[in-house]
Order: structure tokens, then C-alpha cells, then sequence
């Protein structure tokens, strides 16, 4: 029959297969301990292997299992020198449950088993120290009982007081062994009487009883829904991990530590961490009683010098092993060393890039294992402000973490009144139903943005992203009464002007200001940019419309504009009521004059991001949503539009009217508001022309836009627009006396233009992925309102992801590389990009990398998070490829 327990003590482990998912975390840990000749006590692990034929059983713990431990407790014997249940120098053991993954509601560690109303007495005697041996017996009870027989630990505390009051104690705890043996007494009648069980004196009994117990512990309602989350099988089961106990809270040379290998401010190798005399090596704080020692100091070195310095020399070896910052758990028993467990040191972000940077600068690493070492998600963190959590908040709703970062202000219900609250120096978060395009101007001023409706991939939780702002959305919980101006979370209502706080990490949306702290970006973290531009392949670009957004992304690396969005730049100010003169025009002659207005501030718009840019490239998306979007909406705001452009009512009713559409994504957009209204193709192909003329002259440097089609499904969509373009680029060329360079490209948005990528490459300077609508087009979902059912198909696990986060690798992704390798059949040097969402997404990423992209674009605040996930990208692929190609495995697959 195979073995299913496995012993270590310093120098040996017996060897498996899979430690981790034979032994557990912790047994894993204590033999790789071992292995590597550090002082561990000694001890053996239970496997899962056993666990799963105990759980089978039904009927306990199987005979033959209980044979193996008892061999294994006389080989402690052996080893230790002492003796389970022994007349002198008895063992005492100590047990540990742990699986392959740290889980929540798994046995607790169960320390001092073998101790009866005869070895706590020899234990003291040996000892000399009867308060420390029936302490310890009193520990032992306390959590034996709560373990196997499910008693309450508040019962104990109420035995103690009963037993404190009755007997007068001068301390806190006995101080006599009368007084000890007298609390015991009453434990043990406690066990008898209420809870009708018996307190085995018979330690092998103990410690069958405990394991049996531990195994239990797998089936609790915790640990199955924490399995249940996390996607652990069932079936993978724990292991038991059983060691010899460390008498480490005996005087001045005994206690609990927690070291590292490093120091988390500097980065640099040094022995850290705290020892505390006298503490529990159960408690995992070390919040014993005793004194806490900080173990840089100079009274660390003059209370143990030996033992420091072999723990220092123990956690460099560990350190080494790893190849990463390892934190260790150690205890000190009589002036002895021993380590308890060891693991890569958990840290922060801003911990893990300085650790990464400072290991790479001393050789211990290279500068792709660095990029490697961090979540490139994690970086967020240090880009945006976050709630110091230390003082008291209320949560008084939850959303959908939609935009990262946190921010305070007061509330304002429309984006009008968010810009008059600003104007009078307030700051104010921006608290819509959900946002629509017209409310851009508002979130622009906001601090950050609420919504009740919408998911991650909204509008709002888009545009936020863009200009990163927090946001919160999906807050359905909320309700916002106009008429009011009242927004209510359950029994709580709040007012326009009244502050909240979003956090757009976590969703939660919090009563009144909270304290933040702002984010700080060290030489650390751009040295780890540094060694992000050197590996990575691709280009990673900005979405941007707004100078605020371009120079915040040049600031994090971004190497261009791979999307302005041109509508968005239409509501800012007077523009708005231009726009709707131009779409309300009766006739061209009258779209043109309004036009004629547009012109000079999309130049200047233009000439602005041109010169921020400072000649890397802008790609320009021409106008995309229906005309609709840019009309009144409500009594009140249309019956103003109309007084202002001397409109009768009715008549601008009857337009807006006569524009809406059923559905509007799949509407008179993009390419196709080009093709009806080429003069609007021609307003802005010569403000882009004319700005770039400028700004090259301003700079002394030759500008070359890229001007995006949008929409386009048909090559002859984008031939007709591009002859506009060009015939605008010749007048322009005429008139200024100079020509300019230029490209026009297509958005790659819709099946049909994947299909024929070949034919409208022939035309077409570059391709951008436009990966929103792609999916929306190619699942046929709506992004705004996918947030209904999604989050059932992940909890359902019918998608993994959100496929408007993620790019969809099965669906969308092979439409990307079907239009990838189409392109350039036709033509090799096409430029190909992505600009969805999906662009600072690190997952997406790594697809757009195998699949040859050219570059990605994402909002200003992903850029950081994008150089670092297109350089492991970049890492990872070049590995597989090496791998594929190596005479090992060549010919593989």
C-alpha cells in the first residue's frame, strides 16, 4: 500500500512528486525547509492522498492510516529523544491543516497535544516552570475543544472568570498550582457536564481525534464557498501537518518572529522584521505579552548574536532558493532556532516594484524577471488617489469598479450643475442615472463619477477611464429622484451639495469626505518603465481628445494618439449650439455656414495635441455617433435650443423627431453620416491638414496625421471618403503654399470589414481594431446594456470574462487575426493597431502580441499599466518560441 505520510527534520524530507498539492502550503513549506538544511523541527505531513481515502471511508479515520501515524509519532521519538505520553522528557506535538491554496475556514493549528493530568505535571517539572506547563495545558483544551467538539472559546473565558471570582486570584491567572489544577478541574467538568463529552488524557487518542477533526474542517460551509469562488475542486483536498512543539515562551530566550530578506523602503538586502519575547508561535500578529524587538537593532544583536546572525545567513539562503524577497516565520525555544514557514514576502505595489528594480540592480535578477515579478494591473494603485482606510468610513452603496482611483465632492445631478459648483471652486462628483455623451463636459470638471446604471464598459465608466477619473457605476441599489435633487441609499437620503466619496477600485460609494492619499511615482517605478520600453515590441498609445489627457498621457510614455474622438471635442462651450445649427440646417449651404464656425476650434484643437505630440503620430477618428446625440433632450433644454437658433418648437421637435433611431449603434453613423454629409468630412479633414501645417511650423517638425474612418464595412465606403479627403488636401496644399503628409486609415469595427481586410487594405495607411464595437457586432450585445446579464454568464461560468474587458481570444480574437494576416497579404507594410478598451487591458495584450499588432491604445492612465503588459508580452512569447524551436521540442505539436 502506498505511503501517505512523509517526514522531515533538518537536512532530510522524503520526496514527492507535487509537494504543494501532496503536502499543503505548510507541509510543503517545512520539507523544503528541511531539504535545504535549516533548522525546522522535526515532523511528517498527512497527505491529501490520505484525506481523500478518509473521505471516502465514512466511517473515520481508515486503520491503516492510524497505523502509519503511530510509526511515524515513534519515529519523532526517535529523533526528539522523548516520548509520547513518557513518565520523563514526554513529546508534545503540534498540528497544522493547510492545502495546496491559503483558504479561509480550515482547522486552526492546534499546539501542546500529549499534555494530560499527569505529562503537565512532569512537563513542569522538567521545566522547572509549573505556570508555563499548565498554561500551556489550558491553551491545549481550550482549542482541542473547540476543534472537536465545537465548543464555544467564550465558554472558557467565562470558566476562567467563574474560577477567578470563587478563588480570589491576586493576577490576572493563577499564580499557585492549586489555584491551576483547580481551573483545569473546572474546564474539564465544563466538558463533561455541558457538553457531554470526555477530554481523551490518552495523547495518540488526541491526536487521531484532531487530525480527524482537521480533515473535517474541508466540508465546512467557509471552505466550501470559498472553493466554490475560487474554482478549487472538491476532491483536491488537505493535508495535516504534525511536528514536534517548540517550547518558545519561556523567559528571555525564547519567543515568535517574523523576518525578511528584505527592507520594503529601500529595496536593498538587509535583515528585517520583529521578534517578540515570549509570544505564541500560535499567534500570528506575535501580539504576545512580551517585548517586541525590531530585528535591525542593536538590542536584536546583543540579546541573540548567534541566533541573528545564522537567521540572517538562513533567510539569504531562502531568498536565493526563491529568487525573489522571501519573508520567514521563525521561533526561538530555550535559545534555539527553528523555522516555522517561509514564502515570497508579501508586499505592496509600490513594495513590489522597488524590491524588483533593486534586485535586478544587483544582478539577482534580469530586467525581464523584474517585469515579470510585477501585476501590471497593480500599477493602478500608484497612479491614482486612494482612501486612507485607517479612520471610520460608511458605505452606503456598492457599484462596479469602473474607473480606478478615489475621490470626494459634492453631489451634482447634472453635468450644468457641475459646472457652476466648479466655477465657485467647489468640487463636486457628478451623479447620473448614466451618462450620455452631453454629460462629457460635466464629467470633464467632476472629481470623479457616479452612476446607477451601466458596467464596466459603459460610456461612463469609458470616458472616466479616458480622462482618469474615478468611477463608480452600476449602483443599482442607489436611487436618484430628479425632482428632488435627492439621492437615496436605504434609510439614508442625501441632497444635492451633500459630499460622498467613490472608490473605483472597489466599487463602494461612501457617505461624506474621506481623507485620500496621492499617489507618488518614484525613480523606481520609472526605471521600471525603463526596463519595460527596452523589451517590449509593440507601441503603446493614448486615447486622448483633450489637451489635459494628452499631456497627462505623454507624461506615462505614451508614444502617440491612437484615438481622438472628435465628437467629444463638440459639446465643450459654444459649440454645442453650433453643432445643433449645423445638424438643423435645412439645406448644405446652411450645414456649411455652421460649419464654417466649427472650423477654426477644431484647428485649434488639432494644433494644440499636435504640438503636445511634438511630431509622434495622432490618428484622428472622424465623426462617429448618430447626429441625434448632439440634439436637446427635455422640455426645457429644447424649448432654450430653439429660442436661440430662432427655431419654432415644433419644428425642432419634429427634426429631432425625424432623426431618432431604432437602433442607433447600428445606425446612421460613422462612414455613413460621412457619405451623406461629405462637407462635414471636409470641415474636418482641413481643420486636421491646416493644424498640422501650424503646429510643424511651430515645433519644427514635420506633423503627419492619421485620419480614421469610422464604421467602414464596404471598400468603397472608405474610397469615396478618402477622394473628399484628398481632394481637401490638394486645396489646402494651394492655398498654404506647403504640402502636408498625411495617412488616411480605417477603424476595423464590424465582421464584414474583417472579411474584406484584404481588399480595403489596398486603401487603406492603417487599421485600428476598434475591439467595442467589434464585439458588440460580433456577439451581437450591447455594451451599455451587457451589464444585466454578464455578471450572471461569469458567476454561471458560461464566459470566463467580460468580453468588453477581455478580449473574447475564441471569437473577437480570431476576426483580429483573420484581419491581421488578410491586411497584410495585401500589404506587408500596413501600419495595425488596437484602440478599444481592450488596448490597456494586460491579458488582451499578450493576444495582440501573437497576433503581430503594431501597436496599442489605451486611456492616459493605462499607458504605465500597457508598457509593462506589452513587455512581458513581448518576454513570454519569445520564450515560447524558443521553446517551440529548441531540438527538445521541435517537431512538437
Amino acid at each position: 500500500m502506498a505511503r501517505k505520510s512523509f517526514s522531515f527534520r533538518r537536512g532530510a524530507a522524503d520526496r514527492v512528486a507535487d509537494p504543494v498539492e501532496s503536502l499543503g502550503l505548510k507541509g510543503a513549506n517545512l520539507a523544503l525547509l528541511a531539504a535545504l538544511d535549516l533548522p525546522v523541527p522535526p515532523g511528517f505531513t498527512i497527505s491529501t492522498a490520505a484525506w481523500r481515502e478518509a473521505a471516502s471511508a465514512h466511517d473515520g479515520l481508515p486503520q491503516s492510516l492510524r497505523a502509519e501515524v503511530l510509526t511515524m509519532v515513534e519515529g519523532l521519538e526517535e529523533v526528539t529523544g522523548r516520548v509520547f505520553d513518557g513518565d520523563s522528557r514526554p513529546l508534545l506535538l503540534a498540528v497544522r491543516s493547510s492545502a495546496r491554496a491559503a483558504m479561509p475556514g480550515l482547522a486552526d493549528t492546534v499546539l501542546d497535544i500529549g499534555l494530560n493530568n499527569r505529562t503537565v505535571e512532569t512537563i513542569a517539572l522538567e521545566l522547572g516552570d509549573l505556570p508555563f506547563a499548565f498554561r500551556s495545558y489550558r491553551r491545549f483544551i481550550e482549542s482541542f475543544s473547540s476543534l472537536v467538539f465545537a465548543a464555544d472559546p467564550a465558554e472558557f473565558e467565562e470558566l476562567a472568570d467563574a474560577e477567578r471570582e470563587s478563588a480570589k486570584w491576586q493576577l490576572a491567572e493563577p499564580s499557585t498550582p492549586d489555584e491551576w489544577r483547580a481551573l483545569i478541574a473546572r474546564y474539564l467538568a465544563y466538558i463533561e457536564d455541558e457538553l457531554g463529552e470526555s477530554l481523551p488524557q490518552g495523547p495518540f487518542e488526541q491526536l487521531l481525534k484532531v487530525v480527524e477533526a482537521g480533515f473535517a474542517s474541508w466540508r465546512n460551509p467557509v471552505a466550501r464557498a470559498f472553493r466554490a469562488a475560487h474554482g478549487i475542486s472538491e476532491n483536491a483536498g488537505l493535508a495535516v501537518t504534525i511536528h514536534a512543539m517548540i517550547f518558545n515562551e519561556r523567559g528571555e530566550k525564547s519567543g515568535t518572529g517574523h523576518a525578511l530578506s528584505r527592507d520594503a523602503v529601500t529595496g536593498k538586502a538587509a535583515l528585517c522584521g520583529e521578534f517578540r519575547l515570549g509570544a505564541s508561535e500560535e499567534d500570528e500578529d506575535f501580539g504576545g505579552s512580551g517585548k517586541a524587538i525590531d530585528l535591525a537593532s542593536e538590542t536584536a544583536t546583543a540579546a541573540f548574536p548567534a541566533e541573528i546572525g545564522a537567521l540572517a545567513d538562513y533567510v539569504r539562503r531562502i531568498e536565493t532558493h526563491l529568487g525573489d524577497a522571501c519573508e520567514v516565520d521563525f521561533m526561538v525555544g530555550d535559545g534555539e532556532l527553528y523555522l516555522l514557514q517561509s514564502r515570497v514576502a508579501r508586499r505592496s505595489v509600490a513594495e513590489a516594484v522597488r524590491i524588483a528594480v533593486e534586485m535586478a540592480r544587483e544582478g539577482v535578477i534580469d530586467e525581464d524577471e523584474a517585469l515579470l515579478r510585477i501585476d501590471p494591473m497593480s500599477l493602478e494603485q500608484l497612479l491614482h488617489p486612494t482612501i486612507e482606510r485607517g479612520e471610520a468610513v460608511e458605505v452606503i452603496g456598492r457599484g462596479m469598479p469602473a474607473s480606478p482611483g478615489a475621490a470626494s465632492g459634492q453631489i451634482a445631478f447634472t453635468a450644468e450643475a457641475a459646472l457652476q459648483l466648479v466655477a465657485e471652486g467647489r468640487k463636486i462628483i457628478l451623479v447620473r442615472n448614466e451618462t450620455l455623451p452631453e454629460d462629457v463636459h460635466g464629467m470633464h470638471v467632476a472629481e470623479g463619477v457616479l452612476t446607477i446604471r451601466g458596467g464596466t464598459t459603459s460610456h461612463a465608466a469609458v470616458v472616466a477611464r479616458g480622462i482618469g477619473k474615478p468611477c463608480v457605476t452600476g449602483a443599482g441599489a442607489l436611487r436618484i429622484d430628479f425632482a428632488a435633487e435627492t439621492l437615496t441609499a436605504g434609510s439614508t437620503v442625501l441632497a444635492a451639495g451633500d459630499f460622498i466619496t467613490i472608490d473605483g477600485a472597489s466599487g463602494e460609494v461612501l457617505r461624506g469626505e474621506a481623507r485620500l492619499s496621492r499617489p507618488m511615482l518614484t525613480g523606481d517605478f520609472a526605471t521600471l518603465m525603463e526596463f519595460a520600453d527596452r523589451a517590449r515590441r509593440m507601441g503603446v498609445r493614448t486615447n486622448a481628445e483633450t489637451p489635459l489627457e494628452a499631456r497627462a498621457a505623454r507624461a506615462f510614455g505614451a508614444e502617440g494618439i491612437g484615438l481622438c474622438r472628435t465628437e467629444h471635442m463638440f459639446f465643450e462651450g459654444e459649440r454645442i449650439g453650433v453643432m445643433r445649427e449645423m445638424i438643423l440646417a435645412s439645406d448644405e449651404a446652411g450645414r456649411r455656414a455652421a460649419l464654417d464656425k466649427l472650423l477654426p476650434m477644431q484647428r485649434s484643437d488639432f494644433v494644440e495635441l499636435f504640438e503636445i505630440m511634438a511630431g509622434l503620430p495622432v490618428t484622428i477618428r472622424l465623426l462617429d455617433p448618430p447626429l441625434h446625440e448632439f440634439l436637446p433632450k427635455g422640455d426645457t433644454e429644447i424649448a432654450e435650443t430653439a429660442a436661440s437658433l430662432n427655431l419654432p418648437e415644433k419644428a425642432l421637435r419634429d427634426r429631432i423627431e425625424k432623426l431618432r433611431e431604432f437602433n442607433p449603434m447600428l445606425g446612421h453613423r460613422g462612414c455613413r453620416l460621412a457619405i451623406s454629409y461629405p462637407e462635414i468630412v471636409e470641415m474636418q479633414a482641413r481643420a486636421i491638414l491646416e493644424a498640422a501645417i501650424i503646429a510643424g511650423g511651430r515645433k519644427g517638425k514635420d506633423v503627419v496625421p492619421e485620419i480614421m474612418l469610422p464604421l467602414v464595412g464596404l471598400r468603397r465606403e472608405l474610397d469615396f471618403v478618402k477622394q473628399r479627403i484628398d481632394a481637401v488636401a490638394a486645396q489646402v496644399t494651394a492655398e498654404r503654399g506647403r504640402e502636408v503628409s498625411y495617412k488616411v486609415g480605417s477603424m476595423i469595427e464590424l465582421p464584414r470589414a474583417v472579411m474584406r481586410a484584404d481588399s480595403i487594405a489596398e486603401v487603406a495607411d492603417f487599421f485600428s481594431f476598434g475591439t467595442n464595437d467589434l464585439t458588440q457586432t460580433v456577439y451581437g450585445i450591447s455594451r451599455d446594456d451587457s451589464a444585466n446579464f454578464l455578471s450572471t454568464y461569469q458567476r454561471e461560468r458560461i464566459i470566463e470574462r467580460d468580453p468588453f474587458q477581455t478580449i473574447d481570444v475564441e471569437g473577437v480574437g480570431e476576426f483580429i487575426a483573420m484581419g491581421v494576416e488578410k491586411a497584410r497579404r495585401t500589404r506587408p507594410d500596413i501600419t495595425l493597431g488596437v484602440c478599444g478598451e481592450q488596448g490597456g487591458d494586460p491579458v488582451s495584450i499578450g493576444f495582440f502580441e501573437q497576433t503581430g499588432l503594431d501597436y496599442v491604445s489605451c486611456s492616459p492612465f493605462r499607458v504605465p499599466i500597457a508598457r509593462v503588459a506589452a513587455a512581458q508580452a513581448a518576454i513570454r512569447f519569445e520564450r515560447a518560441m524558443r521553446t517551440a524551436t529548441s531540438p527538445k521540442t521541435r517537431g512538437r505539436g
